[in-house]
């Protein structure tokens, strides 16, 4: 099966914002589990050492991305089982990122943010998350876990076009 992408833009007043939304059927302590624990986060993004509280930083091994590389993730908000904020620092730069959890009855929707300082590059951005949530998603149901080849570069155009919704 193709994946489909489901990424937004939106313009706000401190910048645009990648939105990726995934729902869930489980209760929202449990996303927040696949999110927060170490041993979970391992299946499906990759694992982290460190003294997890906000102010603090943790350092995170992408271990899905070739040479599994290091990077620091500064936790900027915790608030269980409802919100996480991030900052993430590697050769890339500072990434800026928001997982937000709400309970929708039986189900719940995660709602994943990227704060960006401009819209450039979100071509390779967008299908790297969809991917990774993808991940998230069989991680936590134990389903098979996809192949980044089905999202990159086959999701590139979508998130290339997209422009900037109110928000």
């Amino acid at each position: 099966m193709t994946p489909t992408p489901s990424g937004r833009l939106f313009g706000t007043d401190t910048g645009p914002e990648l939105v990726v939304t995934r729902e869930f059927r489980a209760p929202i302590e449990a996303v927040w589990a696949s999110l927060t624990e170490p041993d979970r986060t391992a299946r499906w993004y990759g694992r982290w050492a460190g003294r997890a509280t906000p102010g603090q930083s943790v350092r995170m091994q992408m271990a899905f991305e070739e040479g599994e590389p290091w990077s620091t993730m500064r936790i900027d908000a915790c608030e269980p089982p409802r919100r996480l904020a991030l900052a993430a620092q590697d050769e890339s730069g500072t990434w800026r990122l928001e997982l937000l959890l709400t309970r929708r009855d039986d189900r719940t929707e995660l709602r994943f943010v990227q704060h960006l300082d401009t819209v450039e590059g979100v071509g390779e951005i967008g299908p790297g998350w969809e991917y990774y949530l993808d991940r998230l998603v069989a991680a936590h149901h134990d389903t098979a876990m996809p192949s980044f080849d089905d999202y990159y570069p086959a999701m590139k155009t979508y998130f290339d076009q997209l422009s900037l919704s109110p928000r």
